[in-house]
């Protein structure tokens, strides 16, 4: 048995050799040319020219185009409508900034004292509008 294993080891090692010995083997006539330019061409410009062994691929577009954003940058996915609208954001930001503000309800301070009233109607008003839209929402 460990004969006829070797055998078929030792004619698939010679067989991968063969192949890769053909693979490596190229013609003299497929060389590669030693530079490859692509341009974009607009109107009605000429295509320059190659140098020698150089290869120049030309696209032609409008002269339009020239100045404007690629087409594929212009086409941006429109994002979802925001869940949020400005009114409400500019809220959030404001009573975030509110305890560094005068008449915030703070014992130390401008307006410490008026702050807290101001405090208390606001949260008052909150939960009226709150109130309205639950019994807006009932059937």
């Amino acid at each position: 048995m460990k004969r006829g294993g070797m055998s078929v080891l030792k004619v698939s090692g010679a067989l991968c050799a063969v192949l890769l010995a053909l693979v490596s083997v190229s013609p003299a006539h497929a060389e590669v040319p030693n530079r490859i330019t692509n341009i974009t061409v607009y109107g009605n410009e000429p295509c320059p020219k190659g140098d020698g062994d150089e290869i120049v691929v030309c696209a032609r577009e409008p002269e339009g185009e020239q100045y404007r954003i690629p087409k594929r940058l212009r086409e941006t996915k429109k994002s979802d409508p925001p869940s949020q609208s400005w009114t409400a954001r500019v809220r959030t930001l404001d009573e975030a900034s509110r305890p560094t503000m005068p008449n915030s309800c703070s014992a130390v301070g401008s307006g410490g004292q008026t702050g807290c009233t101001m405090e208390m109607l606001r949260q008052w008003f909150a939960e009226r509008q709150a109130a309205k839209a639950r019994a807006a929402d009932v059937p």
